[in-house]
């Protein structure tokens, strides 16, 4: 099976309580692309700028992703800036470079139409339906998005909303774009717009995911030590992807697997900064947790 994924990739200066790093490997379809390694092919198609460093590219292709679909484009890559507080489920932006990513329209090569896996990417929703429109026939399109989208393209959003099949979301995004504080009664909103599941990411307060008759509630995994949260959401939507393009069909069980392991590899990425933790991480470790995970929720 292969897995396409459309989004940023970007180079992040980071800073928490507990450290900082200054243009480290970042970006959505990034995160999302180590994530979903460790499962499945990963097909890429993203924009970098000339100074890109190779290294990064080397640390990409070591994990198998498939680069050809990554462009360079001349200036300079996307860049972020923030820092995080205690309270580690808000980012605080101090600076926001887009540079070659201000002008990103995704081709998708020929060789990634057939793709059977999707996943858009925080990326401009009229961006997310171009991409649509150029795959063919995928079996599972997975789409993410953010507020400002909610607040500046919400037509063209509720547009691409109808046309995915699984909607991925954090809490406040979630409230913002249904109009309703209540979260369960936010999912079967959104479930109304199209998508025939709904994933709502709550941080450190785990996930819920909702579908026509059905709920699903699970806590993130407990951990002593987050350095840095940065990517944990796309983390999670390719450790999600990822699984679940390894089932022979999305059935409940399936699908509530593959909750549980982005969940799994999500912990994972925010034990240390960047991608560091992602790029040491083995399938083993990760299987081992996802035991672990099962055996400490279980009544």
């Amino acid at each position: 099976m292969s897995i396409l994924v459309v989004g940023s990739v970007a180079l992040d200066s980071v800073r928490t309580p507990f450290g900082e790093v200054e243009e480290a490997l970042g970006g959505s379809a990034t995160f999302f692309s180590l994530a979903a390694s460790f499962f499945n092919r990963v097909r890429l198609v993203a924009v970098v700028g000339q100074d890109f460093p190779e290294e990064h590219l080397d640390f990409l292709r070591s994990r198998g992703v498939d680069l050809r679909g990554l462009q360079v484009a001349p200036g300079r890559t996307f860049r972020w800036r923030g820092y995080y507080d205690y309270d580690l489920n808000e980012a605080h932006t101090l600076e926001t470079q887009l540079n070659v990513f201000e002008d990103f329209r995704p081709e998708i090569p020929e060789e990634y139409r057939d793709s059977e896996f999707v996943f858009l990417a925080n990326i401009d929703p009229v961006l997310q339906a171009g991409v649509l429109d150029q795959v063919r026939s995928p079996r599972l399109v997975l789409c993410d998005t953010m507020n400002y989208w909610i607040e500046n393209r919400r037509d063209e959003l509720l547009k691409t909303i109808s046309r995915v099949d699984y909607l991925l979301l954090n809490d406040a995004e979630a409230r913002q774009l249904a109009g309703e504080p209540n979260l369960i009664s936010a999912g079967r909103k959104l479930l109304e717009m199209g998508p025939s599941r709904v994933i709502i990411k709550k941080g450190e307060h785990g996930v819920i995911m909702l579908g026509e008759g059905s709920f699903f509630s699970l806590p993130a995994y407990p951990l002593e030590s987050v350095f840095d949260p940065t990517g944990a959401g796309d983390s999670f939507g390719g450790g999600f992807l990822g699984a679940l393009s390894r089932e022979p069909e999305a059935s409940e069980e399936a699908v509530r697997r593959a909750v549980v392991y982005g969940s799994v590899t999500a912990s994972f990425a925010v034990e240390d900064f960047s991608c560091r933790r992602l790029g040491t991480l083995t399938r083993e470790e990760i299987d081992a947790r996802f035991r672990e995970f099962m055996r400490i929720t279980c009544f």
